[in-house]
């Protein structure tokens, strides 16, 4: 915890707290896993107060749509509040922002001094809007951006226009709404469904991002959501939204490393690499059959994934 106990501080003014501001800084995270991303609503003081002891790798702090307008800033005052008070945390901190025109751009200001890992800026259009949010973040920050309109979905690709854009999280229920299609589409081997969560991965991954999949909301409904998991999973993808700690739990141990074949991986490159100082790129292996240097490069790549 934070603080061990938070009754004097709700009981703060949003000023009082602006004036208490701690001067503590967490170090960058360094696990680099982001199997799970849990959404938080900062108008809860007693969620800010775990935030340096929950089991998600990312933690995304809301501003966005679950804020009234008029509990805005009251909320952004939440977030520094807390930042600066919190000494580590285990996971990513990701603070998600309004859209520039709607506040976004004040909010990053506001924010660019604390300690945190990422500014996710929402309803992203084009390259004029990712340039302009790079330009606003502090340098030692991430900027990832939710993919949420028609507009992103056809130019995900273009978008990557700097390192520092690392990830995309697709918002499914308002890409749909500005695709013109109804929510109730979202159903387990939906054909449109299946094509818009093949196509966002694949144009993440074509341009070095991270792809997020989408936030399952009957949060109750652990059975369904850890079907989603092992669905996305097989597509290709290594992250999910979540909602709560139940979802955590079943998106860690989905997405985690599977033992087996990490072992597989490394015997592989094992064999390729001695075989490859004979001069052979090409053999076979009483275990694994076939082995040349696409094989050699896939387990590369998944051993890479527990760096």
């Amino acid at each position: 915890m934070i603080f061990p106990n938070l009754e004097a501080i709700e009981k703060l003014s949003i000023d009082e707290k602006i004036a208490q501001f701690g001067n503590k800084r967490k170090a960058s995270y360094s696990r680099g896993q982001y199997r799970s991303n849990m959404m938080l609503n900062p108008l809860r003081l007693k969620h800010l107060n775990r935030l340096d002891r929950l089991e998600a790798d990312m933690i995304t702090l809301n501003l966005e749509d679950a804020i009234a307008p008029s509990r805005k800033r009251e909320a952004l005052v939440n977030i520094a509040f807390f930042l600066s008070h919190m000494e580590a945390s285990n996971s990513f901190l990701v603070v998600r922002t309004n859209p520039l025109d709607e506040g976004g751009r004040e909010e990053i200001a506001f924010l660019n001094d604390f300690a945190f890992d990422a500014i996710r800026v929402s309803k992203i259009k084009t390259q004029k809007e990712v340039q302009e949010a790079l330009g606003l973040l502090a340098k030692d920050k991430e900027l990832h951006i939710s993919m949420e309109t028609k507009e992103a979905f056809n130019n995900l690709q273009s978008l990557r226009i700097d390192e520092r854009l690392t990830t995309a999280n697709i918002g499914i229920l308002d890409l749909l709404n500005s695709l013109g299609l109804p929510q109730s589409l979202v159903q387990m081997g939906n054909p449109t469904i299946d094509y818009i969560l093949s196509k966002f991965l694949i144009d993440c991954h074509s341009v070095g991002l991270r792809g997020t999949s989408f936030m399952f909301q009957e949060y109750q409904n652990t059975q369904l959501f850890e079907a989603w998991c092992k669905r996305e999973k097989m597509m290709g993808y290594q992250s999910k939204a979540c909602m709560g700690p139940l979802q955590v739990e079943i998106a860690n141990r989905i997405f985690g490393v599977d033992e087996e074949q990490i072992a597989r991986a490394k015997d592989i490159k094992e064999a390729f690499e001695a075989n490859s100082e004979q001069g052979e790129h090409g053999f076979m292996d009483e275990r694994y059959g076939f082995i040349d240097e696409p094989i050699y490069k896939d387990a590369l790549l998944i051993l890479k994934g527990l760096e």
